[in-house]
């Protein structure tokens, strides 16, 4: 069997900043010239104030910030640079001298203090970089910094999955992808909860086999910090709706229905947003870290009573393995929900190995090759001789560019695979076009004939049903196949979009293609130089400075393997107009 071998190595945290580099530049741009600043919201957790420090680094400013205790005590936010004795006139005229100040947490300040920051927004000499947190009150004078337009405000959403990986990655090294996937949904995006959860388990990582990377497996660590984080939302309920909020978090991974639980209760805790009920009758508990603090606030006997038998989750298990056979059998692998199969290997439980195949199989055909192979090692795991598993895992690593067996180089033997498909992906369609039916079917029919429009027609198929690699790689054989080069442009800008979905994909079709990620702010830039406009009239048009504009093309060629502007008009789409 398959072990992974405990790595004491610890983990320097924070992280590094990572990732917003759009964001970023939007509130260094606030700071420069004659803007007044930027008001920077979102939900907590998202990282406001970590970019916010990240854009004053290096400069001289001053700082603020509220808190729930001093919302009584006027000025209190501002003590530390103010008289102990002050009216808002004179407290406008002590820090209107300030070239820059960041006010943190300005939904809990005083009402003297946000007044204050409303008096210098209007007064215009100070630069405010001002953050709050969405869904809480805030006093009146905050609100209306944006409202009243005093200020531009940046709405920060939680960060993407893609976004916490590369967190993840900067911070505590390469993780396998179902445990960057785990720490995400755990966190639920709050960077603060993730920060804690993975200083709770970098004693827990494991090193994989074969592989760069670790892994955690095992029950959630209950740190003082989560439970503290939950407690809050949990100690609300009253012991009725305590005993129903138990049997739900007892019946994870699978929901409980409302006809098995009090509806009185569930109404109640709906209300608080402690749980949440589908179309369906189905009911889960809001948030994925309440199950295991509520389960391990059970005694011993509770917890018999409420938990159910392993029967259960087998025949779950069961379900899910078919329905997941099923779609691919309707050539469909847009995502489902698999709960239990993500449980039992967030729990270090064995796999059955009949599972893990299907369920790499299904990754693998939607481009997420990284957690094909993380699956398919799930099941030999528990049984290192299984054929399907390590099948899959040999098919991930191919399309990742680490093949065990080169199939390249003997086409005729394509004919004999178990998935003829892949003479296609490899352009050798007439071999196999007679044994193919649908989307497939047309793909082989459209790269025999070098149709350029067909073959994006077939890309947008096989995108829609959820195969983005097929889908890339369909773009990608368009290019070579269009005879009009704004098409070809076209077909390789979406084939490039596409592949950067599948977890680093090496694939022959992909070859040709640069898979280098700009920023928003880069694709900007590009895209504006690949028509033709020159860096000073880039800078005007994006009110940059043409040094920036310089800088942001550089990375930008680094990125995509281009020398010079020449090159840059078949690596973009074609122009459009851009905000500012």
């Amino acid at each position: 069997m398959t072990t992974y071998e405990r790595d004491a190595t610890p983990l320097e945290l924070p992280w590094p900043f990572a990732g917003r580099e759009d964001e970023l530049e939007l509130v260094r741009r606030a700071l420069t010239g004659g803007r007044r600043g930027i008001v920077v919201t979102g939900p907590a957790g998202c990282g406001k104030t970590r970019l916010v420090t990240e854009a004053v680094r290096g400069t001289d400013c001053a700082r603020a910030a509220g808190t729930p205790e001093s919302r009584a005590l006027p000025f209190a936010a501002f003590a530390h640079l103010l008289p102990e004795t002050v009216t808002l006139h004179r407290a406008v005229q002590l820090l209107a001298g300030v070239r820059t100040l960041v006010v943190d947490d300005a939904h809990l300040l005083d009402d003297a203090s946000a007044a204050l920051v409303h008096q210098l927004a209007v007064h215009g000499r100070t630069r405010l970089l001002v953050v709050a947190t969405d869904g809480t009150p805030a006093p009146g004078a905050v609100s209306r910094l944006w409202t009243g337009e005093l200020l531009p405000r940046l709405t920060l959403e939680p960060p993407a999955q893609e976004e916490i990986a590369q967190l993840l990655t900067a911070g505590a090294g390469p993780l396998d992808p179902l445990t960057a996937g785990r720490l995400h949904r755990l966190s639920q995006g709050d960077l603060r909860l993730l920060r804690d959860l993975l200083g709770a388990v970098r004693g827990r990582l494991t090193h994989v086999p074969g592989t760069g990377e670790r892994a955690w497996r095992g029950p959630v660590p209950l740190t003082t910090a989560v439970r503290e984080r939950t407690a809050r939302v949990l100690d609300r309920a009253c012991p009725r709706e305590r005993e129903t909020l138990d049997r739900v978090a007892f019946a994870e991974p699978l929901p409980l229905h409302l006809d098995d639980a009090d509806i009185g209760a569930l109404e109640v805790l709906e209300s608080d947003g402690l749980i949440r009920v589908d179309d369906a009758g189905t009911v889960r508990l809001a948030h994925p870290l309440h199950g295991p603090v509520l389960r391990a606030a059970a005694g011993r006997l509770r917890a018999r009573r409420l938990a159910r038998t392993p029967d259960v989750y087998a025949a779950a298990l069961d379900a899910e393995s078919a329905a997941l056979a099923h779609r691919i059998d309707l050539a469909d692998v847009r995502a489902v929900p698999t709960p239990v199969g993500e449980w039992l290997v967030a729990e270090g439980c064995t796999l059955p190995c009949g599972y893990a195949a299907v369920r790499a199989r299904f990754a693998r055909l939607r481009g997420e090759l990284r957690d094909a192979a993380a699956w398919a090692r799930e099941g030999l795991r528990g049984t290192p001789s299984d054929a399907s598993c390590q099948d899959e895992l040999d098919r991930a690593s191919a399309w990742l560019g680490e093949p065990a067996v080169d199939i390249r180089g003997d086409l005729d033997a394509l004919a004999n695979l178990a998935d003829p498909y892949d003479a296609v992906r490899l352009g050798a369609p007439e071999k196999v076009i007679d044994r193919l039916t649908g989307v497939f079917a047309r793909h082989a029919d459209a790269l025999t004939r070098a149709d350029g429009p067909a073959l994006d027609e077939v890309a947008e198929e096989l995108e829609r049903r959820g195969f983005a690699l097929f889908a890339a790689e369909a773009h990608a054989q368009a290019v070579g196949a269009h005879r009009d080069p704004r098409a070809a442009r076209h077909s390789r800008t979406r084939a490039v979009a596409l592949a950067r979905r599948c977890q680093g994909a090496r694939t022959p079709a992909l070859s040709g293609l640069v898979l280098g990620e700009l920023t928003t702010r880069q694709r900007q830039i590009v895209t504006l130089a690949a028509a033709g406009l020159s860096n000073r009239q880039i800078a005007e048009r994006l009110t940059l400075s043409i040094r920036t504009v310089g800088n942001h093309l550089y990375s930008a060629y680094a990125r995509l393997g281009a020398n010079d502007r020449g090159a840059l008009p078949w690596l973009t789409e074609m122009p459009e107009a851009q905000p500012a």
